[in-house]
């Protein structure tokens, strides 16, 4: 569930995001023993700084090759997407338009952490802009579509970085992030801001910011969590962390966004995956982790059609299995509703008859 109130510190090893000041994942100065000290346990369940490896080939980073070109080694773009020397852009701030960008390679880890540096901002006031950013890691690149420039009915991982509330009768306070998890069954509703299907969700002031902001995804032993550094302060605040989540390898990591009757600038900064050095199991190791299905292994999800804005999960819809234990349960219960009512009238009738 999101715990709204978590918060590590960034700034060791390749937690920084190359934010001046502090170290990077390359080569830099070393964090202090006591800085690891006064982060705690929390911050140590989260990295140790030591055992995890930024992947260049999924990783986009400055300085970019093919600034003027219509591509880039290792990324395809599409759409409205424009490359410049210090950002890649994946719409303007005009209306309807759709652009994304896409590694080339797919990526065959296990467990990774993705740090995304990204940048939302436009002329538009309150409520005036849209309609934000998508992050992916799907089985499919490239193809565009109604969400937020990118496929609808997708497979695999989307976060949602949403701008502009569609549901007027929503409680949330946007912008809003959001998870979803898909094995091409289900259909993003964006009259309803992806309520139906969302896992979980938090409430982030990223547009219009004076400063940088960040976000990180980390996928590992099935538990996915989202992070922000959005307030300037090097500091991670947690947005979504849950438990349960399959992924497969060998998917693809990409970003998109899109503007209707609202815009927005829709700009990546930098995109870095980092390799978590994780211990599976024998079994875990033997399994062919490229035809797992995409899916999450939990009994609130996805969310019902109560807001929630404090992310907190909700009881999802009565699938089938659910219906048949509600059913099952119902029966029981009139079952022994019966036999309890059968015994009580079969004592009053003997009792009446003593009076006889």
């Amino acid at each position: 569930m999101a715990a709204a109130g978590c918060i590590w510190r960034r700034g060791w090893g390749r937690r920084c995001l190359g934010r001046p000041g502090l170290p990077g994942p390359g080569p830099g100065p070393t964090t202090p023993l006591l800085l690891l000290l006064l982060l705690g346990p929390v911050a140590a369940d989260i990295t140790d700084g030591n055992s995890e490896h930024l992947k260049r080939e999924h990783s986009l980073i400055k300085p970019y090759q093919g600034v003027g070109s219509s591509s880039m080694p290792l990324w395809d773009f599409q759409g409205s997407t424009i490359l410049t020397s210090q950002y890649v852009r994946l719409t303007p701030d005009e209306r309807s338009k759709e652009g994304s960008i896409w590694n080339h390679q797919p990526c065959f880890l296990k467990d990774w952490e993705m740090h995304v540096h990204f940048k939302v901002h436009g002329a538009g006031k309150k409520n005036l802009h849209g309609d934000g950013i998508a992050l992916w890691y799907t089985r499919d690149r490239l193809v565009p579509g109604p969400v937020f420039g990118s496929k609808d009915n997708f497979h695999g991982l989307a976060i949602f970085l949403d701008t502009y509330p569609n549901d007027e009768t929503t409680e949330r306070v946007f912008p809003y992030i959001s998870v979803m998890v898909n094995n091409g069954s289900l259909s993003y509703d964006h009259s309803k801001d992806g309520r139906w299907t969302e896992l979980a969700g938090c409430t982030a002031d990223f547009r219009n910011r004076g400063h940088d902001t960040f976000l990180a995804v980390r996928y590992s032993r099935g538990r996915l969590t989202v992070m922000t550094d959005l307030e300037d302060k090097n500091e991670w605040k947690n947005c979504i962390d849950i438990t349960g989540v399959r992924l497969p390898t060998g998917y693809y990591f990409g970003a998109s966004a899109g503007t209707g009757d609202l815009s927005d600038n829709h700009d990546i900064i930098s995109m870095k995956l980092f390799q978590l050095m994780v211990e599976h199991t024998p079994d875990e190791e033997s399994i062919d982790w490229t035809k797992i299905e995409p899916s999450v292994n939990f009994l609130k999800s996805p969310k019902d059609n109560v807001d929630d804005p404090t992310g907190n999960f909700r009881s999802g819809p009565l699938t089938g299995w659910r219906v048949f234990l509600l059913l099952l349960c119902a029966l029981l219960g009139i079952i022994v509703c019966a036999v309890v009512g059968a015994v009580v009238f079969q004592k009053r009738q003997e009792r009446n008859k003593r009076f006889y």
